[in-house]
């Protein structure tokens, strides 16, 4: 083990952005403070003679430690700092080296804390690009003395070298931990290759697929796509450039089939579709839309094909109207009747805004609910030559672009929106919320006013949780695309039977345009993204666990948990049912389809409570809602709730058509 102590003046973080939020009630500037390394003593597992540790302390991008040439020295490799003394910490910086040799970027990595050097627990984990850039890992508060970054690849993979050219930390001064039984508990920080955009839960692993564009940290190109899949089960994020299906999958629409297949449609190239298949965690080429788009939305419907509508961002400027793709066949066929004018926004900036990200949600008999973003609401009908008719207006609502729509309890009919703004940039997003409950195609909806949020936001994402209950988390009050001003960090939680919001606990970075969040198998939801503009500093390449009250004992504690220990059956019709047993008494059951995401909108999300009947000790039958518009065929998660409300892990179901 090489030793070094050292001493150096105070780090300065010049080269970081850090947001400040302006909410004037609650909201905290966040105040990130080096911690002065004077004194700090630095450990690693070998070092090439003229690149030691102590380069990695030294504040001078010039010089950088390298680990040990040779077969000798494989990886991992590790870097260990003892701080001298404790410290509240929960940020991390790492610095590969910048003599314009990329050998020994890191891949791979974890960074671990502690408080006596012997027992260790994990803050962040993941994989870094391959570049020269700085990478800014924030993760849960902690107080800890020791800190050790632990590189298990390299990024190109070129050899079992590991390099560092400077690491730092930090810590939030303004930060006061909250009770985690009442807001919530942020978990491991994921670092991504990417900035991750898009996200979808993958149905055969509940892993979560993700990307951005033809670039890790930019858009504008052409002909592939930059992904990453990250494994909870081992916490680790692999990296992979598609490129067999010429398709930038930037700015798209997604829909999951009813086999888990993810339908990732336009975007950056405009026509294109590609469809990702978990069992060979493989992507292959749809045949091309009739019409270019990008930022349209898509959903799939009751009888297993594809709608979508919109999306003049990209493709060109003109009326877009619907049009439906068969998966069976591989067809798209074009619905001009589905004309998307009664769905437009009065956006500032035209059609090229107005016609972006609809509120789309497949219905019975094949009809798709339009909820938003125009204050305007519409059925969609897709047989023959497509139609719509509209379903009223959502209330005292004005359009709300880049707001929110969460369908909460598809067998009420139960539709959650919140906030948006009447442009999509450069306009004050609103606190408002709605419940909008839908009934038979054709009809009118009918609107109520929720009580509103306690911040303005756009650019946010909602959650549908097993409860029943909506998080909402990320976004801004004034819509600025790339930048983290009047950035949101408090989340917040809406519990529909009571129509009350409480305010979670903060995050520790912004999500705001481009910002993602989606259900986990395990109950837990994973935040992350935001930025996606080149050499800026709003790039977010990472994700946190958001760990909800639920899973929390009025002590602070971990819950005791339910165990759904077996299901009669992973598939099932609709109308059919199933037997769930379970380790301990449980007092309700959910289902949550599996999710995808990007720019706020989330159709293939939807929950359906289940109303258990007994069928012995800790034994319990559920039945399906028999219509395929309700309960939409696919891959759901399973949660059984206690009498506390804690959820269980869940089993992975398919409902078949």
């Amino acid at each position: 083990m090489l030793s070094n102590t050292i001493t150096i003046i105070t780090l300065a973080l010049s080269i970081f952005s850090f947001p400040t939020s302006s909410v004037a009630e609650v909201t905290t500037a966040i105040a990130p403070i080096a911690i002065d390394q004077d004194g700090w003593v630095i450990t690693t597992d070998s070092a090439q003679p003229g690149n030691e540790a102590i380069n990695a302390l030294d504040n001078d991008e010039g010089t950088f430690w390298h680990s040990g040439y040779g077969p000798d020295v494989p990886l991992p490799h590790n870097l260990v700092v003892d701080m001298g003394n404790q410290y509240m910490v929960n940020g991390f910086s790492y610095t590969p080296r910048q003599d314009g040799n990329i050998n020994g970027n890191i891949g791979t990595h974890s960074i671990d804390y502690s408080l006596d050097g012997n027992t260790w627990t994990t803050s962040a984990q993941g994989t870094w690009a391959n570049d020269d850039t700085v990478k800014l890992v924030n993760f849960q508060e902690t107080t800890c003395r020791y800190v050790r970054l632990t590189a298990t690849s390299e990024a190109g993979n070129r050899g079992p070298w590991t390099s560092a050219a400077d690491i730092s930390l930090w810590y939030d001064t303004s930060f006061i931990a909250p009770a985690p039984q009442t807001k919530g508990q942020w978990a491991l920080t994921i670092d991504f290759p990417v900035v991750p955009v898009a996200v979808a839960v993958v149905y055969n692993t509940g892993g979560i697929l993700a990307w951005s564009s033809y670039d890790p940290a930019a858009f504008g190109g052409t002909g592939q796509t930059v992904t990453a899949l990250y494994d909870p089960a081992s916490a680790s994020v692999s990296k992979e450039l598609v490129t067999n299906t010429n398709h930038d999958m930037f700015c798209p629409g997604i829909s999951m089939d009813f086999n888990g297949r993810i339908v990732v449609t336009g975007g950056d190239d405009a026509a294109k579709t590609s469809i990702y298949t978990p069992t060979s965690a493989t992507f292959s080429s749809g045949s091309d839309m009739n019409v270019a788009r990008g930022y349209q939305s898509s959903a799939t419907l009751s009888n297993g094909r594809i709608f979508t509508i919109g999306g003049s961002w990209s493709g060109g400027v003109f009326q877009k109207n619907g049009e439906i793709y068969n998966p069976s066949n591989n067809v798209w066929t074009r619905l001009d009747g589905a004309d998307v004018t009664p769905m437009l926004t009065n956006d500032a900036e035209g059609v090229y805004r107005a016609d972006n990200h609809g509120w789309l949600f497949g219905w019975k008999n094949g009809a798709v609910f339009q909820a938003g973003p125009s204050k305007a609401m519409n059925w969609y009908t897709t047989t023959n030559n497509g139609g719509v008719t509209a379903a009223g207006t959502r209330s005292d609502s004005a359009d709300a672009m880049c707001g929110i729509a969460v369908m909460y309890d598809a067998v009420a009919g139960k539709i959650f929106t919140a906030g948006g703004s009447p442009s999509y940039q450069q306009a004050a997003a609103t606190t408002n919320a709605y419940i909008v409950t839908i009934g038979n195609v054709g009809a009118q909806a009918t609107t109520t006013k929720a009580a509103s949020m306690s911040y303005k936001r756009i650019f946010h994402n909602g959650v549908a949780l097993p409860n029943g209950q909506i998080l909402v988390v990320g976004g801004q009050e004034y819509g600025s695309p790339f930048t983290d001003d009047s950035s949101i960090m408090y989340p917040e939680i809406y519990t529909p039977s009571t129509n009350r919001w409480a305010i979670m606990a903060p995050m520790s970075v912004p999500r705001n345009y481009h910002g993602t969040a989606i259900l986990m198998a395990d109950a837990t939801v994973l935040v992350g993204g935001g930025g996606l503009c080149a050499g800026c500093s709003m790039n977010h390449y990472d994700g946190q666990i958001f760990v909800p009250p639920y899973l929390f004992t009025t002590t602070g504690a971990k819950a005791p948990r339910p165990v759904i220990n077996s299901v009669s059956t992973t598939n099932v019709a609709a109308g059919g049912s199933i037997t769930v047993n379970t380790n301990s008494a449980v007092t309700a059951f959910s289902i949550v389809r599996l999710g995808t995401t990007t720019h706020t909108v989330n159709t293939d999300q939807r929950r359906i409570p289940l109303t258990p009947a007994s069928a012995g000790t800790n034994s319990y039958r559920l039945t399906i809602p028999s219509d395929n518009g309700v309960a939409l065929p696919g891959y759901w998660m399973l949660f059984a709730m206690n009498s506390a409300g804690v959820p269980s892990i869940s089993k992975i179901i398919k409902l078949t058509g």
